[in-house]
């Protein structure tokens, strides 16, 4: 593993699949593990890699399960709940021979920290959350359930539920289309992908300055030879972590947490969350809040459209515990 900043690969096995994972940085360092979301990979912070490994830690991305170059788990989607993939991944700082590491994590890279913070508070020093804040459990009402009630069945989260049907769709579309307008798209309130068709596979749609056609050609070659039915079993397998997460019902997040989104996301224009960030909710559940950024008209992939800022404030922040 290179100290300079070069990318290096990987696979390990952990738990109940093999992960392909990159690294950069000193093998002795600090390690800060990096979780991506969807539809991304580990590729997602080729930015904040190179900066992580310069200030000193060991930078370690997995392809999360069922992504890129890692295996999928055997089974169905109830194969990706919470507690399955914080399993794999305490399995996976285990196998760095690590006790505890910092995580950073966005979109549902930031879901599964949460969970692993729950979980396993013991095995992370601080978090970096990029865009997804804490959601509290509801104890009346099931994940996919309060969606659909709020936005009904065309709310993406609702149309990735029937199992083949948006692998479908998303064939028609062609992948490189398909992760075309989810990087691009930034619309500041939900994202609806109707039954009937999310557009015409000629539709054509023009890169920000921030991704490249070199960027949507990664993506496009790791996520036709996977496709995305692992990363749409984490969407199918949210109202089974409710129902085996009852447990943690009113938990508290006790790790030291640093929350960053952009005000164009998605994310941060869903029904109630502006209040809950900014009023005082998550701090009530992440006691150890250490302050939340709001980076003005920038959108979801908030890592890679302003690396440099978000390598910076992980760094200073995850300085503090050195």
């Amino acid at each position: 593993m290179a100290s300079d900043g070069v990318i290096t690969h990987r696979s390990i096995e952990v738990n109940r699949v093999r992960l392909h994972v990159a690294e950069a940085g000193p093998a002795g360092a600090p390690v800060v593990l990096l979780l991506h979301g969807f539809p991304e990979l580990w590729y997602t912070w080729r930015h904040q890699m190179p900066a992580l490994a310069a200030a000193g830690y060991r930078a370690v991305a997995p392809d999360m399960p069922g992504y890129g170059d890692s295996e999928a788990p055997s089974g169905g989607p109830d194969q990706y709940t919470a507690l399955h993939i914080v399993g794999d991944l305490v399995a996976l700082i285990d196998s760095l021979g690590q006790e505890r590491v910092f995580v950073v994590a966005h979109d549902w890279g930031a879901i599964i920290a949460w969970s692993l913070c729950q979980f396993r508070p013991d095995r992370v020093k601080a978090l970096v959350a990029l865009s997804v804040p804490f959601t509290p459990r509801d104890p009346a009402v099931k994940s996919v359930d309060g969606f659909r009630a709020l936005y009904g069945d065309d709310f993406y989260i609702c149309s990735f539920q029937e199992p083949g049907a948006m692998e479908a769709e998303f064939k028609r579309l062609g992948t490189e289309l398909v992760l075309r307008k989810f990087f691009v798209d930034r619309t500041a309130g939900p994202l609806f992908i109707p039954k009937s068709g999310w557009g015409s596979p000629d539709d054509e749609v023009p890169l920000p300055s921030w991704f490249t056609e070199e960027d949507v050609k990664y993506y496009t070659t790791q996520f036709d030879k996977s496709g995305f039915i692992g990363g749409l079993n984490y969407y199918r397998a949210l109202n089974k972590t409710w129902e085996l997460t009852s447990p943690w019902t009113g938990a508290e997040i006790m790790v030291p947490t640093k929350f960053i989104v952009g005000d164009l996301d998605l994310t941060y224009n869903i029904a109630g969350a502006k209040d809950f960030i900014n009023k005082g909710g998550l701090k009530k559940f992440v006691p150890l809040l250490d302050g939340v950024v709001i980076m003005k008209d920038v959108g979801h992939f908030i890592n890679e459209e302003k690396p440099d800022e978000i390598s910076a404030l992980i760094i200073s922040f995850i300085k503090k515990f050195n």
